[in-house]
């Protein structure tokens, strides 16, 4: 391992970059909405995909006056439980070249860590249901961990300080608008994945790299990308 390598470390969103639980979660918002009569459009779930709950439902969805802390709380909270049903009914497989990434920073000495807008149970259930955990450990931040959510970098921070690696020296992966942002203001590098948005949706707060998948990402290119040299 080179000296660069072993003060270098990955910071992963989960939704659209480990797993594609996109519309698993659209499945437990439709849920929500039919119990409690409102509706969700196409464009509201678009625009809320990788925000805090906290965030969605007074300032999107509308489903609540932003002061009534209670309501947005329990609203939240009963989202989460339709989403951990739905995610109970079937099996859950990491996104194309998942596992076979996290083992090459596994064998180059490079951690990796989550930082997501979900909660931690939410987290811990998709990483053990995935395997995932025999790489990440309890390495994963979630929601209730920091106090703003994306775009602030928050939880990308306190993602790296779990695997001791400063902001400067990670990368962070990405598929949502607010999460690319939230890495370019904690000062981290950024790669995008088009899992869930188009490549040029990504033009007004452009991230470092755009690939289509983890399956075109090497070690190699991470350290590129830190350096920021162009080898994708």
């Amino acid at each position: 391992m080179s000296n660069s390598e072993s003060t270098l470390g990955v910071v992963f969103d989960m939704d659209g970059v480990l797993i594609d639980s996109h519309a698993q979660h659209h499945q437990a918002w439709l849920r929500l909405s039919a119990e409690i009569g409102k509706e969700i459009t196409p464009a509201q779930f678009d625009e809320s995909f990788g925000m805090r709950n906290v965030m969605c439902i007074p300032h999107v969805f509308k489903w609540a006056d932003p002061e009534d802390y209670q309501l947005i709380h329990d609203l939240g909270e009963r989202k989460e439980e339709f989403y951990r049903e739905i995610l109970a009914e079937g099996p859950l497989e990491p996104l194309a070249g998942v596992r076979a990434f996290t083992q090459r920073l596994t064998d180059a000495g490079i951690p990796g860590s989550v930082g997501s807008s979900t909660s931690r149970l939410n987290i811990e259930m998709c990483l053990q249901a995935t395997g995932l955990d025999a790489f990440f450990g309890a390495n994963y931040t979630g929601a209730e961990d920091v106090e703003n959510g994306k775009p602030a970098p928050d939880v990308f921070l306190e993602a790296a300080r779990k695997i001791d690696r400063a902001a400067e020296h990670c990368m962070v992966i990405e598929d949502a608008h607010v999460g690319v942002e939230a890495g370019l203001a904690g000062g981290m590098r950024v790669l995008a994945l088009t899992t869930t948005h188009a490549a040029e949706t990504f033009a007004a707060r452009p991230p470092h790299q755009i690939v289509n998948s983890l399956e075109e990402v090497t070690v190699a290119d991470v350290l590129a990308l830190w350096a920021e040299r162009k080898l994708f």
